[in-house]
């Protein structure tokens, strides 16, 4: 009997193939990185012809190691989020760049909806706030903009990520399941259907959208490896590692620190409604019932690290920031406020722009490192606030994602938050949420809590600061990110 499973990952700056056994071990792992490209301020695009082409090469090379297709008793996909991609149903080829969840082009389009009183019912239908960051907003501007599109007509095909994943695994299978369906502010989160109003309202044709589904099934099949393997598992990320993570009970929260950082507390079967601006979505629907998750977004973490790497040379590699973190007693009064693609909740200013405050002759490198990762608990701070308004405190936080192997990131989480950290040994939860949904799909499973094995072991990380100088921490970053909104 097949047992392994076939993980594809497919992120911001890389795509991912992992093999996993039913116990939740991973034997084998290939990663591409990918390219972004920003062709203006404010504008972030992919290509999604080398996202689909690293994605094979990265898969047949997990699917060689494992001894070939006829070991992968199932395919499990997980994806970012938000980001749109534009094809040609008879050529199976990109018709436009890809749009990306962090593009901030629609900011103007979205500020005139949101003038306009459009806010509160579409909230009220998705659970989302009016923002470039979902993809409505993005589609209506490719369609106003980018006349192949309209020229395409019937030929044009609409989807998230998984969406064009799964067409070019399957040679022509149109499908999204409900996680990556609800971050597109056209699906009405109730009833799991998109919306013709939130359609009209945004521009999007309804003819080129993918039919949605559930998160776990047979949803088809690829033959591109040689034997058929069924693709039986997909979730959005950050719904792919709050599973991941096994936050399956009212109340867990879990918080994922990769490019950007996403805090997700499991809410029920009861859609959950925010009045402090956080979002309401689904964490997973299965057998057509959807559970849902109340969601806080910061749209910048690891990308700030890479940031510091890339744009600004300070350091040579991400591994480097825990020893400058620690090489100085504390942030020399320096702060950082990570708004390079505009801030996320609980603020929502798509306008706003990064600063580095605090600078004197004193400043050195590790303080501006330390200030960055210090941005992490701020911003996840923030959100605590936000979620206990709504009625959703946190008692324990379930962390994963790139930055969280930095433990002194993952001990400063602990003592600004002053709650009980979680980290498991292995952190790649968003890969193992595909896992565990892709097991259920194809039977390995009988359930999602069934599936939980695969988590393994944790550490933790205990609140050791004491309250007055993670208040004066704190009140620093109140005015800092206070400075950048009133500049915005």
């Amino acid at each position: 009997m097949r047992e392994l499973i076939l993980v594809i990952d497919e992120g911001t700056t890389s795509t991912r193939a992992m093999l996993f056994a039913p116990d939740g071990r991973c034997l084998g792992s290939e990663a591409a990185e990918l390219e972004q490209s920003y062709p203006e301020s404010g504008r972030v695009e992919h290509d999604a012809a080398e996202i689909w082409n690293k994605t094979l090469a990265v898969s047949r090379a997990v699917i060689e190691r494992a001894g070939g297709a006829e070991q992968i008793a199932a395919i499990g996909i997980t994806n970012q989020r938000e980001t749109i991609v534009f094809w040609d149903r008879e050529t199976g080829e990109p018709l436009a760049p890809a749009i990306v969840w962090q593009d901030r082009r629609t900011a103007a389009i979205c500020r005139d909806l949101r003038e306009a009183g459009n806010e509160p019912a579409v909230q009220a239908k998705t659970g989302l706030l009016l923002d470039p960051y979902f993809s409505g907003s993005k589609i209506g501007w490719a369609m106003a903009n980018w006349p192949q599109l309209k020229a395409a007509g019937d030929r044009l095909a609409i989807g998230t990520i998984e969406s064009w994943l799964i067409w070019k695994l399957t040679g022509g299978l149109h499908i999204t399941d409900a996680t990556n369906a609800s971050r597109t502010a056209l699906m009405a989160i109730g009833s799991g259907h998109w919306d013709d109003g939130l359609i009209e309202l945004f521009g999007a044709p309804r003819a080129a959208l993918p039919q949605i589904v559930d998160c776990a099934g047979r949803f088809g099949e690829t033959t591109l490896f040689g034997a058929a393997i069924p693709i039986c598992g997909i979730a959005g990320d950050q719904q792919a590692a709050t599973i991941g993570q096994s936050c399956l009970k009212p109340g867990e929260t879990k918080a994922t620190f990769g490019t950007g950082a996403f805090v997700l507390t499991q809410a029920g079967a009861i859609p959950p409604t925010s009045r402090n601006r956080l979002l309401s979505t689904i964490a997973w629907q299965l057998g057509g019932r959807r559970a849902y998750a109340l969601e806080g977004s910061v749209f910048v973490a690891g990308s700030l690290i890479q940031w510091l790497r890339d744009a600004l040379a300070l350091i040579g590699t991400a591994a480097e920031t825990e020893a400058l973190a620690r090489s100085v007693p504390d942030n020399g009064g320096v702060y950082c406020v990570p708004a390079l693609s505009g801030l996320g909740a609980p603020w929502w200013e798509a306008e706003a722009r990064g600063a580095i405050s605090g600078l004197s002759f004193a400043t050195g490198r590790a303080h501006i490192v330390r200030a960055a990762l210090e941005a992490m608990a701020y911003q996840a701070h923030d959100l605590k606030t936000a979620f206990a308004a709504d009625g959703v405190d946190w008692e324990c936080l379930r962390i994963d994602g790139g930055m969280v192997a930095n433990d002194w990131m993952a001990q400063d989480l602990a003592d600004m938050l002053g709650v009980h950290v979680e980290r498991p040994k292995f952190a790649e939860t968003t890969a193992l949420g595909a896992a565990m949904l892709a097991g259920v799909g194809c039977g390995l499973f009988a359930g999602l809590e069934e599936a939980a094995i695969m988590r393994g072991a944790v550490g933790t990380f205990e609140p050791a600061l004491d309250d007055d100088r993670r208040g004066a921490r704190l009140s620093g970053w109140q005015r800092a990110v206070e400075s950048v909104i009133r500049a915005a």
